[in-house]
């Protein structure tokens, strides 16, 4: 991919920019499967799957940008070091309906008279622009203000803006402390919907629910065929019972929703899992009649559970930081047969793999959810041996 940002210098953030992109897949792919080696030593042998790819350019379903400038040249993109906005409007890894819509919307900005939030002076409203889009087109936009002042400018020019874009759910976000925090915890939605909905081809069909502070990957193709592979796994399995944790907004759970299978997902964001219970009551049938959602602390909520309750299978999302010991030492002293686990940093997956060692990796399988970047997901799919 060729990004004439980069080229300029104006941004570095995709630090693996330029680079074939199969040399980046093969490099990502000896770097997790060097990570997890040492913690699987003496175990069977892992199985591990070709990757899974997309487009390396265009797949980004979501934009989060900072906005900076003046009140007639706002700029949407990143600060540079001297505290400056550099705009970011066209860059090449968004949806190409995401590309074409962030002018408008910069259009938007200055007909709405958001002023920019300047860091130096403290002034100004308009933080961040959040906009993700969903397979049908449409679009959730969100402002991040420093205060509701803005909002019945916001609501007068939104017939404006939902004319030139297929807006189907806009909100303010009120962050106003001066601190580097994407978004505050107060939401505000301006129009009738308060859920995007996303429609990915898994199984006969999977229609997941996002409301505004909702989390879901920003690379649909490969977030479809990350279901779709565990999916299959949990299939050959057949599983009686299934246990989601850091089920999100569902999208786990409600894949593997089957019938005959009960599937309870745990999400402690209540946005979450209002998002979840919406689209299986949407659903009904497949075994979504079955599925429940739960809003607590995954690792507090498994502990609490009685052992004859324990499931047969487990799937775990974390972020980063990984499941943990508290969890890890759960799942070594649980029922649970088989788990999977999904993971956006394979350093602390190999941490808490080392932490299982009555489970075997059965398969595994890279993600590149991230392309032009170090980033990655790897799926792994764990029997208990005995």
């Amino acid at each position: 991919m060729q990004c004439d940002y980069f080229d300029a210098g104006a941004c570095r953030s995709c630090t693996w920019m330029g680079r074939p992109y199969a040399e980046q897949v093969a490099d990502k792919q000896r770097h997790v499967e060097g990570l997890l080696a040492p913690a699987l030593a003496g175990r069977r042998p892992v199985a591990w799957l070709p990757a899974v790819t997309g487009p390396e350019e265009g797949f980004r379903n979501k934009a989060k940008m900072v906005v900076a400038g003046t009140l007639d040249a706002p700029t949407l993109g990143i600060l540079g070091a001297d505290g400056r906005g550099t705009d970011l409007r066209h860059c090449g890894l968004h949806e190409p309906g995401l590309h074409d819509a962030l002018p408008v919307l910069a259009e938007h900005v200055v007909r709405a008279r958001l002023a920019p939030y300047d860091l130096t002076t403290r002034r100004g409203e308009l933080k961040h622009l959040l906009v993700t889009r969903s397979p049908a087109g449409e679009l959730m936009v969100r402002w991040v203000l420093r205060s509701t002042e803005p909002e019945a400018r916001l609501r007068k020019h939104l017939g404006w803006l939902t004319d030139r874009l297929p807006v189907a759910v806009a909100s303010i976000n009120v962050q106003p402390e001066h601190k580097a925090v994407l978004e505050g915890e107060r939401e505000i939605v301006l129009t009738d919907a308060a859920t995007l909905e996303m429609r990915l081809e898994v199984g006969a069909g999977l229609r997941l629910h996002l409301r505004p502070q909702s989390f879901f990957q920003t690379n649909t193709a490969v977030a479809t065929a990350l279901y779709e592979q565990a999916r299959a796994w949990v299939d050959e399995t057949a599983p009686a019972s299934v246990w989601d944790l850091y089920a999100g907004v569902g999208g786990f759970a409600l894949a593997l929703a089957a019938p005959g299978r009960a599937v309870t997902g745990v999400e402690i964001a209540p946005e979450a899992v209002a998002s979840a219970q919406q689209s299986a009551g949407e659903a009904g049938g497949a075994g979504l009649e079955q599925a429940r959602f739960v809003a607590a602390d995954a690792t507090a909520w498994a502990l609490a559970q009685p052992t004859a309750d324990h499931p047969d299978l487990v799937v775990v999302n974390p972020p980063r930081r990984g499941i943990g010991p508290a969890l890890t030492g759960w799942l070594e002293s649980s029922r649970v047969r088989h788990v999977l686990y999904s993971s956006c940093n394979a350093a602390t997956l190999a941490r808490d793999l080392a932490a299982l060692p009555s489970y075997d990796v059965e398969a595994a399988r890279l993600l590149d959810m991230f392309p032009q970047t170090t980033h990655h997901e790897v799926l792994v799919r764990l029997r208990r041996r005995g």
